[in-house]
């Protein structure tokens, strides 16, 4: 297994309603809604996996679980900039299916099937606490940081928990959430659904 490391900036938002039980839980509440849809965005500032470079690409793990994602059977499909060449195309898809090993390998388990591979342009966007990502016609979501009450300008966050990005992740609502890919239909923007972002720094 090569070695790899890619680090940038991570946000997703999923169909749960604020706060998601799933990440407090450690994966084995039963989701609001009854299954979990979540798009998972990841924007590589730097990065690199068998001399191929990887610097400001993004891609979306796109996963679906039927019910608490400890009970495994969970179904993902990835979405990769489109202006990624074969070869990246294949060092982020093993790095985001765990095949490469590093922290995805953890969810691998879980995963009962791989639903493919799109490439779509995407946009990844900050703004403070404010974050917007595009892919096509395939996903629109966008999560606005939940303010501290004590600390100006910062979001509250969930510490120590088991999820692959982060182990600290900034708490968000969905601002819009829309998803129509991999047999995925979702589309909210009651501002109501859960959202998280963190920096991201992986290594295998």
């Amino acid at each position: 297994m090569s070695s790899w490391h890619i680090e940038g900036q991570y946000m997703e938002t999923c169909n749960c309603t604020y706060l998601c039980p799933c990440i407090a839980s450690n994966l084995a509440a039963q989701p609001s809604e009854g299954d979990c849809k979540a798009a998972i965005a990841m924007r590589i500032d730097t990065g690199h996996k068998d001399g191929v470079k990887l610097d400001g690409l993004s891609f979306i793990v796109m996963l679906h679980s039927p019910a608490a994602m400890d009970q495994g059977d969970i179904t993902v499909g990835l979405i990769v900039d489109e202006r990624a060449s074969d070869a990246q195309v294949e060092a982020i898809s093993a790095i985001a299916t765990g095949a490469a090993g590093g922290p995805m390998a953890n969810l691998a388990p879980l995963v009962g099937r791989v639903a493919g591979v799109e490439k779509r342009p995407i946009s990844f966007e900050t703004d403070g606490m404010n974050f917007t990502v595009k892919a096509g016609e395939l996903v629109d979501q966008a999560c606005a940081g939940v303010a501290s009450a004590v600390q100006p300008g910062e979001p509250l966050y969930l510490d120590n928990v088991a999820h692959p990005v982060n182990s600290r992740l900034a708490l968000a609502k969905a601002t819009r959430s829309i998803f129509k890919v991999f047999g995925l239909d979702w589309s909210d923007s009651s501002g109501t659904r859960n959202g998280h972002f963190a920096p991201f720094a992986w290594t295998a």
